[in-house]
C-alpha cells in the first residue's frame, strides 16, 4: 500500500476503529499513527503569541461567568419517550430511547436536527471567536506543502497539497527527482461536488502500470474500488462497490485481492479475487472468515513475493499466505490460529520474520525458513524482556530495526545482522522528555538507511533518514507551522500521577513557558485507554490555539493502552476495565493537588472508546470537571454489546467481555455510562456523532444527551451536535475539518472565561 505513513498529526483522537482493524506489525504501527491522525493538521499560532510576549495570566473568570452571559437561553430538545423492554440473565432494563436507532425515521432525523439547531443557538455568541479559531488553526497549516518522496520500484513516490485545496495530489517521477511528475491521483477534483470525501488504499501494480484506489463518499466505510491507467491517463471501467478499502495487487498486475464486509455487521469477512476485465459479481471467494469475533484482511509482503490474508481478533490471530505471482494458488496456512496467540508475519530473502507473544507477553521475534513455518522451525531473533515492549520492525540486507517501548517511552534500535540480532545493536538517541518515534516508508529492502517520523508536544512532525553504518541522522522534512510559531514559547514534561492501587500513571502535559502552578490556570486533561492503543506525546498545531490563550493540555496514558507494556493493557480490559477511569480520575487529582489546575478549570475529552472513558468518569466524579467533551462516545455499552447485528459487537467480546455471559454482563452494566445516568449534577458537556457512523452508531450519544436531559439535576449546558453528512472521523478535508475543532475549542474556552 502506498503512503500509509502519514507525516503529520493534530489533535490526539478517538482510535479510528472500534477493534484495529489489522493485525501485521507494520500495520498495527498504522493504526495507531491513525489514532492520532484522524485528520491531517500542521502549522501556526494565534494572535496572542505572534509578537513573542509573554504567555497571557490565565485567570479566568469564575465558573458560571459564560453561562450567565448567555440570555433567553431557547428551551432545549426533550426526547419522548418510548418504553423498551430489554431482558438478558433474568434482568429487565426500560430504555426510553431506543426509538432513536431508527436511521430511517422522519422523526429521528426530526431529533437531530433540533438538537443541532439548540447547539448553533447556545453556541451563537460563539460565531465570531470559532472563525477566530478557525483562520488561525488554518493560517498554520502550508497551503502549499509535499510528503518527503520515497522510492519504489523505480519510482519517487509522494504526495502534495496545492493552494487552497482541501485533499491532496498523488504524484510520482520516475528514476530521478529532476524527472516530469505523473499524477496518479488528482483527489481534489475527484471530490467536486462531494461533502464528504475518503479515499483509501492506493497501491500501484508491479509492472507500474495500474493504480488501484478506493473512494467512499458517505462516511460508513463502504467503499468502491476503482483502477487507473497510468499510461493513458484514463478510468478504468471495472468498480468494485461495497468493499472495505482494503486490497493487494497479485504479481500478474492484473490480480488483485481485496476484503468485503458483512452487509449488516460490517465486519470485514471475506477475501476475493479480482480479474481486470471480469464481472466483479462473479469475483471468486478466496478466504471467508467464518468465526464471527475475527476480521480478516489482506497485504503484499514488503519483498512483495506473497499475498498474505491475515484474520485476527482481539487476542488471536492467524495467516495464510500464496505467491504474489501464483494468484489462483490455494492459500497456505501459517501457523493455525490459538486462543491467545497474537502473531505478525514479514518476509525477507529465504525467511518469514514473526512477531509473536507465544511464551512473551511483551512479544518476541523469530523466523523460520520458507519452505517450513511450522513451530518447531521457529528460530529466536529477539527474545522476551519483561521490561521492554516489541511493537513493529522493519527487516534490511544488513540490519534488522525494531521499535520497542521502555519506561513508558518509544525507541528505535538498530541491529547489524553481522553481530547477531541477540548481540542489541544500538538505539537512536532522543533528548526530550516526552516523544514519539515511528517507523516511516521503508518499501527498500538493500538499504542502509532507515527513515523514522519523530514528534513532541513542542516539535511539529518530522521525517528522517538515519544511516544505520555510520549513525548520521538527516532531517528531510519538519512540518512547517505558519503564524509566528516559536517552539522556544513552549515546555513539555513528563509527570507521574499516583493510582489508588500504587501504580503510577505518566501524564504528558503541554504548556506555555511563564506557566505557573498556582491552581488559576485552565488545563484540558486528553485520554483513551482501549485496545492496547497508546496516545504518544506528539504535536498539534491546532492545539496552539488553546495554550495561547492559557491553556495547559495534558494526556493521561491510563490503563488500557500500552505504554508500559502489555500488562498495562490487561490491567485495563474485561473485569479491569474500570482501573482506565479510576486512572484517569487519579490523573486528574494529581493535577488538581500539585496546582496545575483545578476542579473550575478543569476540564476532559475523549472520543470513540476515549468517549466511553469521559462517560464514565462524568458519572463517577462529576464534580471534578468543568466541562467535558465527548467525541462519537461509546456509551450504550451493555446494549450494544448485548446486539451481535451492530457493528464491531462480536469481534470486541475479548476487549470488553461477553455480556452473554452473566460475569460479564453485571460488569460492563455497572459502568456503562447510558445505563448509570443519575439524578444529580453533572458538568458541562458538549457531545458530537456523525450520521453515518459505523463504528459508533449516532444514537448511542443520541440517546445518551436525551436521558440526560431529563435525568440531571442541574442546568449546566449539555449540548449534542450530529455532523448529518459524515462518520466516525468527522469531516474530511484538510481545512474544513477543523471547523468542529475550531467549535470544540471556543466551547472549552467560552466555559473558561477566555473567549
Amino acid at each position: 500500500m502506498l503512503w500509509g505513513f502519514p507525516t503529520t498529526a493534530q489533535e490526539p483522537a478517538m482510535n479510528p476503529n472500534r477493534p484495529l482493524e489489522l493485525a501485521s506489525s507494520l500495520a498495527l504501527s498504522l493504526c495507531l499513527m491513525l489514532a492520532l491522525v484522524s485528520c491531517q493538521s500542521v502549522g501556526g499560532t494565534s494572535v496572542a503569541a505572534v509578537d513573542g510576549s509573554a504567555p497571557p495570566t490565565a485567570q479566568p473568570e469564575p465558573a458560571g461567568a459564560a453561562e450567565a452571559s448567555r440570555s433567553e437561553e431557547p428551551v432545549p430538545p426533550m426526547a419522548k419517550k418510548v418504553p423498551h423492554t430489554l431482558e438478558a440473565h433474568g434482568d429487565v432494563r426500560v430504555d426510553p430511547y431506543f426509538w432513536l436507532k431508527h436511521r430511517d425515521d422522519p422523526e429521528v432525523i426530526a431529533h437531530l436536527e433540533s438538537e443541532n439547531a439548540y447547539t448553533d443557538a447556545m453556541m451563537a455568541h460563539t460565531e465570531e471567536l470559532q472563525e477566530e479559531l478557525f483562520e488561525e488553526i488554518v493560517e498554520r497549516i502550508p497551503q502549499v506543502d509535499e510528503s518527503v518522496p520515497y522510492f519504489l520500484n523505480g519510482y519517487w513516490y509522494y504526495r502534495r497539497f496545492e493552494e487552497g485545496d482541501e485533499y491532496p495530489i498523488y504524484a510520482r517521477k520516475q528514476g530521478s527527482l529532476d524527472a516530469p511528475e505523473q499524477i496518479l491521483l488528482d483527489v481534489p477534483q475527484l471530490a467536486e461536488g462531494h461533502e464528504f470525501f475518503s479515499v483509501r488504499g492506493l497501491d500501484v501494480s508491479s509492472d507500474n502500470r495500474l493504480l488501484a484506489f478506493s473512494v467512499d463518499t458517505v462516511g460508513r466505510r463502504k467503499y468502491t474500488l476503482r483502477f487507473k491507467d497510468l499510461e493513458t491517463g484514463e478510468m478504468i471501467a471495472d468498480q468494485v462497490p461495497d468493499m472495505t478499502g482494503n486490497m493487494a495487487w497479485a504479481g500478474d498486475s492484473k490480480t488483485i485481492f481485496y476484503t468485503v464486509q458483512d452487509p449488516e455487521t460490517l465486519r470485514w469477512y471475506r477475501t476475493r479475487r479480482h480479474e481486470l476485465g471480469t464481472d466483479p459479481a462473479a469475483d471468486p471467494v478466496v478466504y471467508d472468515e467464518a468465526d464471527e469475533q475475527f476480521s480478516t484482511f489482506v497485504f503484499r509482503t514488503k519483498s512483495r513475493q506473497f499475498v498474505v490474508i491475515g484474520s485476527n481478533q482481539t487476542v488471536t490471530s492467524e495467516y495464510l499466505y500464496l505467491p504474489a505471482g501464483d494468484p489462483t494458488a490455494a492459500p497456505r496456512v501459517f501457523l493455525p490460529r490459538e486462543r491467545g496467540h497474537e502473531y505478525s508475519i514479514e518476509h525477507a530473502g529465504d525467511r518469514f520474520y514473526i512477531r509473536t507473544n507465544d511464551g512473551a507477553k511483551n512479544f518476541r521475534l523469530m523466523s523460520t525458513p520458507v519452505s517450513d513455518t511450522s513451530r518447531e522451525s521457529w528460530e529466536e531473533v529477539i527474545p522476551h524482556r519483561d521490561d521492554v515492549y516489541l511493537g513493529s520492525f522493519e527487516v534490511f540486507r544488513d540490519y534488522l530495526v525494531v521499535s520497542e517501548r521502555r519506561d513508558g517511552l518509544s525507541r528505535l534500535r538498530v541491529i547489524p545482522w553481522a553481530e547477531g540480532a541477540a548481540g542489541g545493536g544500538h538505539a537512536i538517541e532522543f533528548d526530550e522528555p516526552a516523544y514519539a518515534a515511528y517507523l516511516s516508508d521503508n518499501p527498500e529492502f538493500d538499504s542502509k538507511t532507515v527513515r523514522f517520523a519523530y514528534s513532541s508536544m513542542t516539535t511539529p512532525w518530522s521525517v528522517y533518514d538515519y544511516d544505520m553504518a555510520t549513525r548520521e541522522r538527516t532531517l528531510l522534512k519538519r512540518d512547517r507551522v505558519g503564524g509566528g510559531f516559536d517552539p522556544a514559547r513552549y515546555e513539555t514534561a513528563r509527570l507521574y500521577a499516583p493510582a489508588r492501587d500504587g501504580k503510577r500513571v505518566p501524564v504528558s502535559i503541554l504548556y506555555r513557558k511563564g506557566f505557573q502552578p498556582d491552581g488559576k490556570s485552565p488545563l484540558l486533561l486528553y485520554g483513551y485507554g482501549s485496545y492496547g492503543a497508546t496516545i504518544d506525546p506528539t504535536f498539534s498545531s491546532a492545539r496552539l490555539s488553546l495554550i495561547d490563550r492559557g491553556f495547559a493540555f495534558a494526556v493521561a496514558h491510563v490503563r488500557g493502552g500500552q505504554i508500559y507494556g502489555r500488562d498495562w493493557y490487561e490491567e485495563g480490559r474485561q473485569l479491569a476495565k474500570k482501573n482506565t477511569f479510576t486512572d484517569f480520575i487519579d490523573a486528574a487529582e494529581y493535577l488538581v493537588a500539585e496546582g496545575y489546575t483545578d476542579p473550575k478549570r478543569l476540564y476532559a475529552q475523549g472520543g470513540s472508546a476515549g468517549g466511553l472513558l469521559m462517560g464514565a468518569v462524568v458519572n463517577m466524579r462529576p464534580d471534578l470537571w468543568h466541562g467535558v467533551v465527548a467525541r462519537v462516545p461509546f456509551v450504550d455499552v451493555i446494549t450494544t454489546m448485548l446486539d451481535p447485528d451492530i457493528p464491531l459487537t462480536t469481534g470486541e467480546y475479548d476487549e470488553w467481555g461477553n455480556p452473554n455471559e452473566k460475569l460479564f454482563y453485571e460488569y460492563i452494566l455497572s459502568y456503562s455510562p447510558y445505563d448509570n445516568v443519575e439524578a444529580k449534577d453533572y458538568p458541562n458537556m458538549l457531545v458530537t456523532t456523525g450520521l453515518h457512523d459505523s463504528q459508533v452508531q449516532y444514537w448511542e450519544p443520541a440517546k445518551w444527551v436525551a436521558k440526560l436531559r431529563a435525568t440531571r439535576t442541574d442546568d449546566s449546558l449539555l449540548l449534542l451536535k450530529t455532523n448529518m453528512e459524515a462518520g466516525h472521523g468527522g469531516s474530511t478535508g484538510r481545512f474544513k475539518s477543523h471547523k468542529e475543532t475550531a467549535f470544540i475549542y471556543a466551547f472549552l474556552l467560552d466555559l473558561a472565561g477566555l473567549a
